[in-house]
This record gives C-alpha cells, structure tokens and sequence, in this order.
C-alpha cells in the first residue's frame, strides 16, 4: 500500500490495526497520525521485528 493510499484510510484503519497488533496502544496509533512509516516503525519497537518484517506484516495484514 502506497503512502498515499495508507494516509488517506488511516483512520479507517486504526480500528482494525488495534484488533490486528494489540501491543499497540491508543497513543501509538495517534502518533502514526496517517504515516506508513511510523507504524512500521512501532511494530519493529513493540515486536522486535527487523524492518523487511515489519513491512511483510503490514502488506500481509492490508492485503
């Protein structure tokens, strides 16, 4: 998913980014604030994951 894309469905999303990373709080998601970049960057703080983790997490949770 694109950044543009990601921005743009942000807040459709973050109810289900909730259900789908539940290490992730309320304020972690405020701070994504609509940033591709920033929730990968969460997910490899909260569950260690490398970068290319992170990111095949997200693309296999949106797909």
């Amino acid at each position: 998913m694109r950044n543009e894309i990601f921005e743009g469905k942000w807040k459709q999303m973050r109810g289900q980014a909730k259900i789908w990373w539940g290490k992730l709080t309320d304020d972690d998601l405020e701070q994504v604030d609509g940033k591709l970049s920033k929730l990968i960057g969460l997910l490899q703080e909260k569950y260690g994951y490398t970068l290319q983790e992170a990111e095949k997490e997200f693309e296999m949770r949106t797909k």
